[in-house]
């Protein structure tokens, strides 16, 4: 299971258009070439890095074998592990999840 962080509002157009192009806050998979995901350990971080100011938000649950394009594990700067990266867009079908996050508590 990998996972991605995205705002309700940007989740309710993928359900629209039937898939999910967002990479990150703000930027787009034809922006950045990849979809920014997480391991399990990750995503807490991830969120207090980025995405602490940000209410609400959702947490995908995605089932790696139902992504149908390529996922590529990359380092990233000095981060301790390489994190998961999409190379094409996410079907909706590999999303087992879509949570919403309770708010952001510092150093929980």
């Amino acid at each position: 299971m990998i996972y991605h962080l995205t705002e309700p509002e940007r989740w309710a157009r993928s359900l629209a258009e039937g898939v999910h192009t967002g990479s990150s806050r703000d930027l787009e998979l034809e922006d950045e070439g990849f979809i920014h995901c997480s391991t399990a350990e990750q995503w807490p971080v991830v969120r207090g890095l980025f995405y602490a100011d940000v209410e609400p938000l959702l947490l995908l649950h995605i089932d790696e074998s139902r992504v149908g394009c390529e996922v590529v594990y990359e380092q990233l700067g000095d981060a301790p592990a390489a994190f998961p990266h999409l190379y094409g867009p996410l079907p909706l079908s590999a999303v087992v999840e879509a949570e919403l996050l309770p708010p952001f508590e510092p150093g929980v």
